[in-house]
């Protein structure tokens, strides 16, 4: 494929968490996004800036893209609504079917109103750093100028999060 665009995904969410819900997930990615060139495994962990009863499963996916950053974003929140998203509340964490992050785009460096690359705050929670180290852990950040695995070690995050399998 020439000309496309690397682009890095966290998805993921704590309600309707079913191996079903991702392979749709990932069927969608495909359909409106570009291909699917890596993905991580499922990781589960607690809720992060909230409580909630409900823990998240969340996953790294890098896709080739065509796609500008802005097309990119309407086609993650486009997906988020087809999987049952209610409209993103910008003031506070809450439960959610489907939630879908720009992590890096190649290594763009933007801020706009409504996007920034990387994502602001990828760096300080491990529940983003393990799916992505897992498929990216040599990736530089382009602001920080660490890799992925640096990061992750670096972390001050508390939060568990471990491997998680639909099959146990």
């Amino acid at each position: 494929m020439e000309n496309y665009n690397k682009v890095y995904l966290l998805a993921g969410g704590n309600l309707q968490n079913t191996a079903e819900k991702y392979q749709r997930l990932f069927a969608l990615l495909e359909n409106h996004i570009g291909d699917i060139i890596l993905s991580s495994g499922f990781y589960l962990s607690e809720a992060w800036g909230y409580k909630s009863e409900y823990p998240f499963i969340n996953l790294a996916i890098c896709l080739h893209t065509k796609l500008s950053p802005e097309e990119v974003m309407q086609k993650t929140q486009h997906i988020e609504k087809l999987m049952g998203r209610d409209k993103k509340n910008e003031k506070t964490y809450t439960d959610r079917s489907m939630d879908i992050d720009i992590i890096f785009y190649n290594d763009l460096i933007m801020q706009t109103n409504s996007l920034q690359i990387p994502h602001p705050r990828m760096q300080e929670r491990l529940f983003v750093l393990y799916p992505l180290c897992e498929i990216a852990s040599d990736m530089m950040h382009p602001v920080l100028g660490k890799s992925i695995q640096e990061l992750k070690d670096s972390c001050e995050d508390t939060t568990e999060v471990k491997i998680f399998s639909f099959t146990n």
